[in-house]
């Protein structure tokens, strides 16, 4: 009776896992056929437009308006990269490319530079931020884009290009030669040593160099100023290859640890990634500082040291990146850059913030909410939560930028006034000791009545709606003395303004000047002196007993935990830090 029994049971199976296999089979045929059909109908159209349109339209241009608006459904990650911006593919994973070493930005109908580089071709030719450029060789750029002009200045290291220049202050062009290079992207911006005893080192991306800069600049803090402690400063790095990120988090744990895997629609392509050698250190210890800007790779190297209780981590919460992307090649040298899987860190979790998959009726896609993740545990059993970034254990707040002080990063007024104070000082003190002084200041604010300088504030806005509604309901005629006095309160008032944010408009301004002088590595400097999340991480790296009892197992006390209650969790306020990137991501400018 047993025998008949299971035989039956052995029938059932093979029958279930044929009709299986059947219905996958059927799905594929199907999917492949849809496929077929609609890429038959899409040559069917294209063709139609190209031959009935009542205008002549650009093929090129038509389709790859399509092919974007398709690959816009899926996430913001997956993209088509043709042959002309295969730069672009080259540059996010080496850092190199060929050029003259600056960004480039819209002024007007022109384009001009903004931030060279420091060993740059174009530092070596003496050009300058503000140089506005007239002409490439022989071809006129007056009125181009920044793509038009990037693409005329990018080329062969070792070829040589004449750029016509007008500079700010100069009645007449000048003519500049400028030999383009092999441009390496330092991603190790910089390293020193704080309190006198704690290395830091700032990492702006995850490239094929990032792990040897990290490891270089280590080796030497370690032992040539006899650091006790490190810093590693993850602030504004949107990530990078993951392989580099595996490479770094390799330096501080031991060998054969579980760092992350990845799993997708294909299992064969599904990876898991471990420790490979032998670590730098595994005992020194280490915070690591993260903040809403922190994403992909940057955001696996702080949450596997977190997750392996290795490191603390200091900040804001990450961005919330839990994808990986590949690349595959396509006709005509173009290649598609596209998501192929998740990746899940040593806890288990993915740290993926926006869900992709669910769209809303607006095709808009939506965050997570906290209510909806799943607790996690560290190496040390600490609860961690997926779905929503790396939160950090010890969270410094970061208030919103004011309007007046985005409006003078995306400006001309402030960048033209430090293109005109830098050239009436040639030398500034180092870093260590440069201050923006009160006349500086006062001079700006001068400078930003001469230019007219005005903004928008968003309560000023929505107060005027308010009014609007509330004379609609008839309420403005019965006692309109509030809305009067808010009104005055609200509407912008430069001297005021400028004055109620003096101290942080003087660190934007000191931030922009030193970079004119000591480039990115300046900057940075000048951005960490009045740094709280730096202040914190080394307040914490002073206190033995406090990293201790954070990467301890939490004590149980029955509580059940949430996100807003997890232990060792603490909050501290902070004023304005001007991270480096800030004003650049503003401003939006091109590499060339």
């Amino acid at each position: 009776m047993y025998r008949l029994s299971n035989t039956k049971n052995i029938i059932g199976l093979f029958f279930f896992i044929f009709l299986l296999g059947a219905f996958s089979g059927k799905a594929q045929q199907d999917n492949r056929f849809e496929v077929s059909k609609n890429l038959e109908i899409f040559n069917a159209l294209v063709k139609e437009l190209e031959l009935f349109y009542v205008d002549t339209i650009d093929v090129e241009t038509t389709i790859r308006r399509g092919m974007d608006a398709m690959l816009s459904g899926m996430d913001p990650y997956t993209e088509y990269i043709p042959e002309q911006s295969i730069d672009k593919l080259k540059m996010m994973t080496t850092g190199e490319y060929g050029g003259i070493g600056s960004y480039i930005r819209q002024r007007g109908d022109g384009v001009m530079i903004v931030e060279p580089f420091e060993g740059s071709p174009v530092a070596e030719a003496g050009l300058k931020a503000g140089d506005v450029i007239l002409a490439i060789d022989t071809v006129n750029v007056e009125n181009a884009s920044t793509e038009r002009v990037s693409e005329l200045l990018k080329g062969v290291p070792n070829t040589k290009i004449v750029l016509k220049i007008q500079r700010p202050g100069e009645k007449k062009p000048i003519q500049v030669e400028v030999t383009r290079k092999l441009v390496v992207v330092d991603q190790v911006t910089y390293y020193g040593v704080k309190d006198g005893d704690v290395g830091y080192i700032y990492l702006r991306g995850f490239t094929d160099k990032s792990a040897s800069e990290v490891k270089s600049a280590f080796e030497d803090l370690k032992n040539n100023h006899q650091i006790t402690s490190l810093i590693l400063d993850l602030r504004n790095n949107g990530g990078g290859l993951l392989e580099s990120a595996v490479q770094i988090v390799n330096m501080f744990v031991p060998k054969g640890k579980e760092v992350v895997t990845t799993r997708g629609k294909l299992s064969q392509w599904d990876r898991t990634y471990r420790t490979s050698i032998e670590p730098l250190d595994t005992v020194m210890p280490l915070a690591v500082l993260i903040n809403g800007s922190s994403a992909s790779a940057a955001e696996i190297v702080s949450g596997a040291l977190q997750d392996m209780d290795r490191a603390v981590l200091v900040g804001q919460r990450s961005f919330g990146k839990g994808l990986a992307q590949s690349t595959r090649e396509l006709p005509y040298n173009g290649n598609i850059k596209l998501t192929v899987s998740k990746y899940y860190i040593p806890s288990g979790r993915c740290i993926q913030k926006i869900d992709y998959s669910h769209r809303q009726a607006d095709e808009s896609a939506a965050a997570i909410p906290d209510s909806l993740t799943t607790v996690f545990y560290t190496a040390n059993g600490r609860p961690v939560r997926d779905g929503g970034g790396v939160r950090p254990e010890f969270e410094v707040e970061e208030p919103k930028m004011p309007t007046i002080m985005y409006y003078l990063l995306t400006d001309n007024v402030l960048f033209d006034f430090i293109t005109d104070w830098v050239q009436s000082h040639p030398v500034i003190p180092p870093v260590e000791e440069f201050v923006v002084t009160d006349q500086d200041f006062e001079a700006f604010k001068a400078y930003a009545k001469e230019k007219e300088f005005s903004y928008d504030r968003q309560s000023e806005k929505m107060l005027k709606n308010l009014m609007e509604v509330a004379e609609f309901e008839g309420y403005l005629d019965s006692d309109s003395t509030l809305f009067k006095e808010l009104e005055s309160k609200l509407t912008p008032d430069l001297d005021r303004d400028f004055d109620r944010f003096k101290d942080d408009i003087k660190k934007v301004m000191a931030s922009e000047i030193v970079k004119r002088y000591y480039y990115q590595k300046g900057e940075l400097q000048e951005n960490l002196k009045e740094d709280a999340v730096l202040q914190k991480a080394l307040e914490v790296l002073k206190d033995p007993v406090l990293i201790r009892e954070t990467l301890s197992p939490p004590a149980m006390d029955g509580e059940t935990l949430s996100g807003e209650n997890l232990p060792h969790r603490h909050k501290i306020k902070k004023g304005l830090a001007w991270q480096d990137g800030i004003s650049s991501g503003t401003l939006s400018p091109d590499l060339v």
